[in-house]
């Protein structure tokens, strides 16, 4: 039963995490097309390509955590992954509603940094599964130093 409601969790954490993006993220708004964007900012279509393979990939892992490990290392997963979610949330919302564009670097930062530790438990529960999580953690990365180098920009 626990690996069950694990893995319930777990992927209603990634269609909070879908949800709520979607409910803030706006690149086709006046606002974000009259940002000065980083010259190094990849092109749309590859944003189009990523998101999707990430939420199936953060889907999997917690589905392969819930069901490998013990509840020690699911509860860890889950609460750091809920932890992420929420930042990766904040970074949403001060990004494209209050423009709150340093606000929103330090919590797609935190996003990078806790990717860190989901990325070592979902290895742990199976290396081949855990590192289709790599391209995320990558992401992310990116994505914050592009947050921060829009805030220094604008």
């Amino acid at each position: 039963m626990f690996k069950t409601v694990s893995s319930i969790i777990g992927v209603a954490l990634v269609v909070i995490y879908v949800a709520g993006s979607g409910l803030w993220v706006n690149t086709g708004d006046n606002w974000y097309r009259s940002l000065n964007a980083p010259s190094w900012q990849p092109p749309d279509f590859i944003f189009g390509i990523i998101w999707p393979y990430n939420f199936t990939v953060l889907g999997i892992v917690a589905v392969n955590v819930a069901q490998k490990l013990s509840a020690g290392w699911v509860i860890s997963y889950l609460s750091i992954f809920a932890i992420s979610v929420v930042c990766a949330l904040v970074w949403a919302y001060q990004f494209y509603r209050p423009h709150n564009l340093s606000t929103a670097s330090i919590a797609l930062t935190m996003v990078a940094i806790l990717t860190v530790p989901l990325l070592i438990i979902a290895i742990k529960a199976s290396v081949g599964v855990g590192l289709l999580l790599m391209p995320y953690q990558l992401w992310v990365i990116t994505a914050a130093s592009l947050s921060w180098n829009y805030a220094r920009l604008n």
